[in-house]
């Protein structure tokens, strides 16, 4: 679903439903805004709880760009489409990304979502996306598991799993 086609201009303050859907695509018309300023090559960063309610109402496509290793062993999105940015325990780069998520999220128009463990890989996997012609590519904050603690562990200072959104493991 594309970005523009989904932005309602003026909120709707009777219907708490429309009301709430305008709050999470302004925050994706924000987060553009901030890309922006920042020069970040692609839409922007949204957090964790906003690419959750967009994904959930079908306002945005969720990509996980995570290894199939770290989906089978530390957990994934249920629904999530599932294209790698690197493969392997080595993370070599997917030479077939562009391609893959062409044919998997929808045209390139569409709002795209890119998850990964901490924010890093999908901000890589964004820029080179938005660089082929997306337009509409955000890079979920924090990632699946946010950043390693002083104890250089993950999951405590942010992540998908650290703000309880839905995840499951095989």
């Amino acid at each position: 679903m594309s970005l523009e086609s989904t932005f309602v201009s003026e909120p709707n303050l009777q219907d708490g439903a429309a009301f709430e859907d305008n709050l999470q695509l302004t925050s994706l018309v924000a987060a553009r805004k901030q890309a922006t300023e920042a020069g970040l090559p692609y839409g922007g960063v949204v957090p964790p709880t906003i690419a959750w309610a967009l994904f959930r109402q079908g306002d945005a496509v969720l990509v996980d760009v995570r290894t199939a290793e770290e989906l089978k062993f530390v957990g994934h999105v249920p629904g999530a489409i599932h294209v790698p940015w690197a493969t392997g325990t080595s993370l070599n780069r997917n030479p077939r990304f562009l391609k893959e998520l062409e044919n998997r999220a929808g045209d390139k128009a569409s709002t795209i979502l890119l998850l990964c463990r901490s924010g890093n890989r999908s901000a890589a996997a964004a820029a080179a996306a938005t660089a082929a012609g997306f337009q509409h590519v955000f890079n979920v904050a924090e990632g699946f598991e946010g950043e390693l603690d002083p104890n250089r562990q993950r999951g405590r200072l942010g992540g998908w799993r650290f703000h309880g959104l839905p995840w499951s493991q095989d």
